[in-house]
């Protein structure tokens, strides 16, 4: 069978043909390496069918690109000029401490000496590269642990003051449970919306995930956020075995909390750092997976065509479905239903499905603005329109690349992007793609000197 894509081999790194073969329901990437042989996983499991989970765009380049084309995908990132989408979300990283140690963690946070923090005047430089190459797009602070550093406060504020609409801290929110005032602190800065690390409803979850029994510490923080008026995502890393079962569990927490939880954003794991030996298929878990889950856990409150392909992103790396929680604590469905169809009829402009993504994670993860009742009586879609400008829940799922499941496809594809000095721009799985010996591209080593890999 002809090769018909490209990755890389999670030995050495280098560009090496690929292909998906399917076997069943189930998708493999199979590729090739001369030196290093062949490697497979799982990267689809179940329905709908990857034939059918298709979105289809015009590629749209970058209007200034920071690196130029030398060695070609994924060794030229800036972004290139073959970059095929724009920024929709900079990740500005501002600290490799942490106040947790995570045995599953993408940035390899608390290993060996942190770098020093970003100051806050490298912050408003990587602010006004990010402003000249790509415009107001949304930023997110993120680490290591974003909120031990002393000048997050300082940060948020300098990015609502140079113009960027939506500010969102990716945290795991153990400061703002520890000190009362944080969350206030942080709405009095400006920022918009907490990534709020949240793996489920049990104990035993974070003692697998983090270490530790977190669920009390992660309660006080989501009251703390609400309170100060931030709109909270949770965002669970999901994890075969650990809590695959807890999907249905973490939804009807956001429902409870709605309309402060603006959202759920799951993860499936992925296998960045060091795995000197390929991690099992078994431990792996699919978009599809995720979405089968969620329609069983909910008894079919939530369904697998409820869901769309991503219209910013590369259609393989996501999904999302928009809700309205009603006054009953049930959900009603006002993202279109595909139906079992594809999407894929008339492709669209990469560059208007990044200013739609963008618009609407500015408008659902903020937290919802007070309505004003009308004076005269409301009927029902009176009553329906000032419920839906309020509670609105969004439920998404994003599967990012590790070495053995990167599809340069996806890469070229991607908008959420990691920001560094001079407007340079790199796509999140480029950044943290990692060899199996721990070798990376573009993330430094733990403990180097610099935020730049030489």
């Amino acid at each position: 069978m002809d090769f018909d894509r490209e990755s890389v081999c999670p030995v050495c790194l280098a560009r090496i043909p690929a292909r998906h073969e399917t076997q069943g329901q189930d998708v493999y990437l199979v590729k090739q390496c001369p030196e290093h042989g062949e490697f497979r996983a799982v990267v689809w499991r179940g329905r709908p069918a990857l034939e059918h989970w298709q979105r289809t765009k015009i590629p749209s380049y970058p209007e200034q690109p920071v690196t130029g084309r030398d060695r070609g995908c994924p060794f030229d990132c800036g972004l290139c000029p073959d970059h095929a989408q724009h920024t929709c979300t900079a990740i500005i990283e501002i600290t490799e401490r942490c106040n947790l140690h995570c045995p599953v963690c993408f940035a390899v946070a608390g290993e060996k000496q942190a770098r020093p923090d970003r100051t806050v005047d490298d912050v408003r430089d990587i602010l006004a590269g990010i402003m000249r190459v790509s415009g107001k797009c949304n930023i997110q602070f993120s680490g290591g642990e974003p909120s031990v550093h002393p000048d997050l406060c300082a940060m948020v504020r300098a990015a609502k003051d140079m113009g960027f609409p939506f500010v969102q801290l990716n945290t795991n929110g153990r400061r703002v449970a520890l000190e009362p005032d944080f969350a206030a602190r942080l709405a009095g800065a400006g920022l918009d919306s907490a990534f709020f690390q949240f793996d489920g409803t049990r104990d035993d979850i974070y003692e697998s995930l983090r270490g530790q029994a977190l669920l009390d510490e992660k309660m006080t923080a989501l009251k703390r956020f609400i309170d100060a008026g931030i709109g909270v995502v949770l965002v669970p890393t999901v994890v075969p075995g650990v809590n695959a079962d807890d999907l249905g569990g973490i939804l009807q927490l956001a429902v409870d909390h709605a309309p402060g939880v603006r959202g759920v954003h799951f993860q499936p794991v992925s296998y960045f750092g060091r795995y000197p030996a390929q991690p099992d298929d078994g431990a792996r878990i699919t978009l599809p997976e995720v979405m089968a889950g969620l329609e069983e856990q909910t008894g079919g409150a939530i369904r697998t065509e409820d869901f769309l392909p991503p219209g910013c992103e590369h259609h393989q790396c996501s999904f999302h479905a928009n809700y309205l929680v009603m006054e009953d604590g049930s959900l009603k469905r006002v993202s279109a239903n595909r139906g079992g169809c594809s999407c894929s009829s008339e492709p669209q402009e990469a560059r208007k499905g990044a200013d739609k993504s963008k618009g609407f994670v500015s408008r659902q993860w903020a937290a919802p603005a007070a309505v004003t009742l009308q004076d005269k009586p409301m009927d029902d879609l009176d009553r329906f329109l000032a419920r839906a400008s309020t509670h609105m829940l969004a439920v998404s799922g994003m599967a990012f690349q590790d070495a053995w499941t990167m599809d340069l496809d996806r890469v070229r594809g991607c908008c959420i992007h990691i920001a560094g000095p001079g407007g340079k721009l790199v796509p999140f799985c480029a950044y943290n793609l990692s060899s199996m010996r721990g070798e990376t591209l573009y993330r430094p080593a733990p403990g180097a000197d610099s935020w730049e890999k030489a």
